[in-house]
Protein backbone atom coordinates (compact mmCIF):
# COMPACT_ATOMS: atom_id res chain seq x y z
CA UNK A 1 0.00 0.00 0.00
CA UNK A 2 1.53 3.32 -1.07
CA UNK A 3 1.28 6.60 0.83
CA UNK A 4 -1.69 7.86 -1.16
CA UNK A 5 -3.66 4.70 -0.40
CA UNK A 6 -2.66 4.87 3.26
CA UNK A 7 -3.85 8.48 3.42
CA UNK A 8 -7.21 7.51 1.90
CA UNK A 9 -7.67 4.71 4.45
CA UNK A 10 -6.85 7.05 7.34
CA UNK A 11 -9.25 9.69 5.97
CA UNK A 12 -12.08 7.14 5.68
CA UNK A 13 -11.40 5.89 9.22
CA UNK A 14 -11.59 9.41 10.65
CA UNK A 15 -14.77 10.19 8.70
CA UNK A 16 -16.53 7.03 9.94
CA UNK A 17 -15.58 7.81 13.54
CA UNK A 18 -16.85 11.36 13.28
CA UNK A 19 -20.15 10.09 11.93
CA UNK A 20 -20.46 7.71 14.87
CA UNK A 21 -19.86 10.55 17.32
CA UNK A 22 -22.52 12.69 15.63
CA UNK A 23 -25.02 9.84 15.72
CA UNK A 24 -24.42 9.24 19.41
CA UNK A 25 -24.83 12.87 20.39
CA UNK A 26 -27.41 13.92 17.78
CA UNK A 27 -29.39 17.02 18.62
CA UNK A 28 -33.22 16.97 18.50
CA UNK A 29 -33.40 18.32 14.94
CA UNK A 30 -30.57 16.15 13.64
CA UNK A 31 -31.29 13.61 10.91
CA UNK A 32 -29.92 10.98 13.30
CA UNK A 33 -32.49 11.79 16.00
CA UNK A 34 -35.92 10.16 16.19
CA UNK A 35 -38.81 12.61 16.13
CA UNK A 36 -41.30 13.68 18.75
CA UNK A 37 -44.04 11.26 17.69
CA UNK A 38 -41.76 8.26 18.29
CA UNK A 39 -40.86 9.22 21.86
CA UNK A 40 -44.31 10.54 22.68
CA UNK A 41 -46.05 7.30 21.67
CA UNK A 42 -43.60 5.29 23.78
CA UNK A 43 -44.18 7.58 26.76
CA UNK A 44 -40.47 8.43 26.98
CA UNK A 45 -40.83 12.21 26.67
CA UNK A 46 -43.73 14.52 27.55
CA UNK A 47 -44.40 17.81 25.79
CA UNK A 48 -47.96 18.38 27.00
CA UNK A 49 -50.75 16.34 28.52
CA UNK A 50 -54.20 15.82 26.97
CA UNK A 51 -56.70 16.67 29.73
CA UNK A 52 -59.89 16.89 27.66
CA UNK A 53 -62.14 19.49 29.29
CA UNK A 54 -60.10 19.88 32.48
CA UNK A 55 -58.64 23.39 32.49
CA UNK A 56 -55.29 22.44 33.97
CA UNK A 57 -51.88 23.81 33.04
CA UNK A 58 -48.38 23.33 34.42
CA UNK A 59 -46.09 26.29 34.95
CA UNK A 60 -42.43 25.27 34.90
CA UNK A 61 -39.36 27.29 35.85
CA UNK A 62 -35.85 26.35 34.75
CA UNK A 63 -32.25 27.05 35.75
CA UNK A 64 -32.77 28.16 39.37
CA UNK A 65 -32.84 28.47 42.20
CA UNK A 66 -32.02 32.15 42.34
CA UNK A 67 -31.78 34.13 45.60
CA UNK A 68 -33.84 37.03 44.20
CA UNK A 69 -36.24 35.76 41.52
CA UNK A 70 -37.25 32.40 42.98
CA UNK A 71 -38.63 33.78 46.29
CA UNK A 72 -40.58 36.45 44.37
CA UNK A 73 -42.07 33.78 42.12
CA UNK A 74 -42.96 31.67 45.15
CA UNK A 75 -44.81 34.61 46.68
CA UNK A 76 -46.83 35.15 43.49
CA UNK A 77 -47.68 31.47 43.27
CA UNK A 78 -48.88 31.50 46.86
CA UNK A 79 -50.97 34.61 46.23
CA UNK A 80 -52.84 32.92 43.37
CA UNK A 81 -52.97 29.44 44.93
CA UNK A 82 -50.86 28.07 42.10
CA UNK A 83 -48.54 25.09 42.10
CA UNK A 84 -45.55 24.83 39.76
CA UNK A 85 -42.59 22.65 38.89
CA UNK A 86 -39.05 23.96 39.34
CA UNK A 87 -36.36 22.24 37.26
CA UNK A 88 -33.29 23.14 39.29
CA UNK A 89 -29.63 23.12 38.34
CA UNK A 90 -27.64 21.07 40.84
CA UNK A 91 -24.75 23.45 41.43
CA UNK A 92 -27.21 26.26 42.21
CA UNK A 93 -29.43 24.10 44.39
CA UNK A 94 -26.30 23.08 46.27
CA UNK A 95 -25.67 26.73 47.20
CA UNK A 96 -29.32 27.56 47.95
CA UNK A 97 -30.87 24.44 49.52
CA UNK A 98 -33.23 26.47 51.71
CA UNK A 99 -35.01 27.91 48.68
CA UNK A 100 -35.37 24.45 47.14
CA UNK A 101 -36.71 23.15 50.45
CA UNK A 102 -39.16 26.05 50.72
CA UNK A 103 -40.52 25.40 47.23
CA UNK A 104 -41.08 21.74 48.05
CA UNK A 105 -42.70 22.54 51.40
CA UNK A 106 -45.11 24.96 49.73
CA UNK A 107 -46.41 22.18 47.49
CA UNK A 108 -44.33 22.73 44.39
CA UNK A 109 -42.50 20.01 42.51
CA UNK A 110 -38.73 19.87 42.15
CA UNK A 111 -37.29 18.40 38.97
CA UNK A 112 -33.75 17.58 37.88
CA UNK A 113 -32.16 19.93 35.32
CA UNK A 114 -28.59 18.54 35.46
CA UNK A 115 -25.75 19.66 37.72
CA UNK A 116 -23.94 22.18 35.52
CA UNK A 117 -26.31 22.71 32.55
CA UNK A 118 -24.03 21.11 29.92
CA UNK A 119 -24.74 20.63 26.24
CA UNK A 120 -24.93 17.10 24.85
CA UNK A 121 -21.97 17.68 22.57
CA UNK A 122 -19.80 18.38 25.61
CA UNK A 123 -20.86 15.41 27.74
CA UNK A 124 -19.78 11.79 27.76
CA UNK A 125 -22.11 8.97 28.76
CA UNK A 126 -20.51 8.84 32.19
CA UNK A 127 -20.65 12.61 32.38
CA UNK A 128 -24.40 12.63 31.74
CA UNK A 129 -24.95 9.98 34.40
CA UNK A 130 -22.89 12.01 36.86
CA UNK A 131 -24.88 15.18 36.07
CA UNK A 132 -28.12 13.38 36.91
CA UNK A 133 -26.85 11.51 39.96
CA UNK A 134 -25.22 14.51 41.64
CA UNK A 135 -28.35 16.61 41.22
CA UNK A 136 -30.59 13.83 42.51
CA UNK A 137 -28.53 13.64 45.70
CA UNK A 138 -28.44 17.42 46.17
CA UNK A 139 -32.21 17.70 45.85
CA UNK A 140 -32.71 14.73 48.16
CA UNK A 141 -30.47 16.33 50.77
CA UNK A 142 -32.47 19.58 50.57
CA UNK A 143 -35.98 18.14 50.47
CA UNK A 144 -35.88 14.50 51.56
CA UNK A 145 -37.26 13.48 48.16
CA UNK A 146 -35.61 12.45 44.90
CA UNK A 147 -37.09 13.90 41.70
CA UNK A 148 -38.98 11.73 39.25
CA UNK A 149 -38.81 14.27 36.43
CA UNK A 150 -35.89 15.48 34.33
CA UNK A 151 -35.62 18.33 31.86
CA UNK A 152 -32.52 18.31 29.65
CA UNK A 153 -30.59 21.58 29.26
CA UNK A 154 -31.81 23.47 26.22
CA UNK A 155 -34.45 20.81 25.61
CA UNK A 156 -31.88 18.65 23.80
CA UNK A 157 -32.62 14.93 23.72
CA UNK A 158 -31.62 11.73 21.97
CA UNK A 159 -31.80 7.99 22.53
CA UNK A 160 -28.82 8.09 24.87
CA UNK A 161 -30.43 10.70 27.11
CA UNK A 162 -33.74 8.84 27.14
CA UNK A 163 -32.06 5.60 28.16
CA UNK A 164 -30.07 7.27 30.94
CA UNK A 165 -33.32 8.77 32.25
CA UNK A 166 -34.88 5.32 32.33
CA UNK A 167 -31.88 3.96 34.22
CA UNK A 168 -32.50 6.62 36.87
CA UNK A 169 -36.30 6.14 36.84
CA UNK A 170 -36.77 9.67 35.55
CA UNK A 171 -39.33 10.86 33.02
CA UNK A 172 -38.13 13.47 30.55
CA UNK A 173 -40.30 16.58 30.45
CA UNK A 174 -40.12 19.26 27.76
CA UNK A 175 -42.82 21.86 27.07
CA UNK A 176 -45.64 22.79 24.72
CA UNK A 177 -44.03 24.16 21.55
CA UNK A 178 -46.20 27.28 21.55
CA UNK A 179 -45.56 27.91 25.25
CA UNK A 180 -41.84 28.66 25.15
CA UNK A 181 -41.94 32.22 26.50
CA UNK A 182 -38.27 32.84 25.68
CA UNK A 183 -38.23 35.04 28.78
CA UNK A 184 -34.47 34.50 29.07
CA UNK A 185 -34.00 36.77 26.04
CA UNK A 186 -35.84 39.63 27.82
CA UNK A 187 -38.28 40.14 24.91
CA UNK A 188 -40.46 42.51 26.93
CA UNK A 189 -43.07 41.81 29.58
CA UNK A 190 -45.90 42.26 27.09
CA UNK A 191 -44.48 39.66 24.71
CA UNK A 192 -44.06 37.10 27.48
CA UNK A 193 -47.62 37.68 28.67
CA UNK A 194 -49.09 37.54 25.16
CA UNK A 195 -47.17 34.37 24.31
CA UNK A 196 -48.86 32.54 27.16
CA UNK A 197 -52.34 34.06 27.03
CA UNK A 198 -52.81 33.83 23.26
CA UNK A 199 -51.70 30.21 22.99
CA UNK A 200 -52.97 28.59 26.17
CA UNK A 201 -54.69 25.19 25.91
CA UNK A 202 -55.80 22.65 28.47
CA UNK A 203 -52.86 20.45 29.42
CA UNK A 204 -50.14 22.89 28.39
CA UNK A 205 -46.69 22.85 29.96
CA UNK A 206 -45.38 26.42 30.02
CA UNK A 207 -41.65 27.18 29.99
CA UNK A 208 -40.26 30.08 32.02
CA UNK A 209 -37.03 30.73 33.95
CA UNK A 210 -36.35 31.83 37.51
CA UNK A 211 -32.60 32.37 37.27
CA UNK A 212 -31.78 36.07 37.54
CA UNK A 213 -29.60 36.37 34.45
CA UNK A 214 -32.25 34.69 32.34
CA UNK A 215 -35.47 36.08 33.73
CA UNK A 216 -35.29 39.81 34.34
CA UNK A 217 -38.90 40.23 33.15
CA UNK A 218 -40.39 36.93 34.29
CA UNK A 219 -41.73 38.04 37.68
CA UNK A 220 -43.52 41.06 36.26
CA UNK A 221 -45.01 38.96 33.45
CA UNK A 222 -46.11 36.24 35.86
CA UNK A 223 -47.95 38.84 37.94
CA UNK A 224 -50.13 39.50 34.88
CA UNK A 225 -50.43 35.92 33.64
CA UNK A 226 -51.61 34.31 36.87
CA UNK A 227 -54.71 36.46 37.55
CA UNK A 228 -55.84 36.41 33.92
CA UNK A 229 -55.59 32.64 33.54
CA UNK A 230 -57.29 32.18 36.91
CA UNK A 231 -60.09 34.47 35.69
CA UNK A 232 -60.46 32.21 32.64
CA UNK A 233 -60.95 29.22 34.92
CA UNK A 234 -57.54 27.58 34.73
CA UNK A 235 -55.93 25.77 37.64
CA UNK A 236 -52.16 25.61 38.02
CA UNK A 237 -50.77 22.19 38.92
CA UNK A 238 -47.41 20.45 39.03
CA UNK A 239 -46.32 18.38 36.06
CA UNK A 240 -46.88 15.15 38.00
CA UNK A 241 -50.42 16.26 38.89
CA UNK A 242 -51.02 17.12 35.24
CA UNK A 243 -49.91 13.62 34.25
CA UNK A 244 -52.36 12.10 36.74
CA UNK A 245 -55.16 13.91 34.93
CA UNK A 246 -54.24 12.66 31.49
CA UNK A 247 -57.23 11.70 29.38
CA UNK A 248 -56.24 8.66 27.32
CA UNK A 249 -59.36 9.01 25.18
CA UNK A 250 -58.73 12.61 24.26
CA UNK A 251 -58.27 13.46 20.61
CA UNK A 252 -56.51 16.73 21.53
CA UNK A 253 -54.46 17.94 18.62
CA UNK A 254 -50.77 17.48 19.43
CA UNK A 255 -48.69 20.39 18.17
CA UNK A 256 -45.94 18.33 16.56
CA UNK A 257 -43.25 20.34 14.79
CA UNK A 258 -40.67 17.64 14.05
Amino acid sequence: MNRVQQARVIFMFITINLLCVNITFAEPNSTFSKGREYYEKRGDIVWEVPTANKKLIALTFDDGPDPIRTPKILELLKQYEAKATFFVVGNRAEKLPDIVKRAQQEGHEIGNHSYSHPTFRQASIQGLRSELDRTQEIIYKATGHKPTLYRPPGGSYNELAVNICKENELLMILWSWDQDTKDWTSPGVGKIVNKVLKNVHNGDIILMHDYVYKSSQTVEALAKILPELKRRGYSFVTVSELLKNKDSNSDKHMKVTN
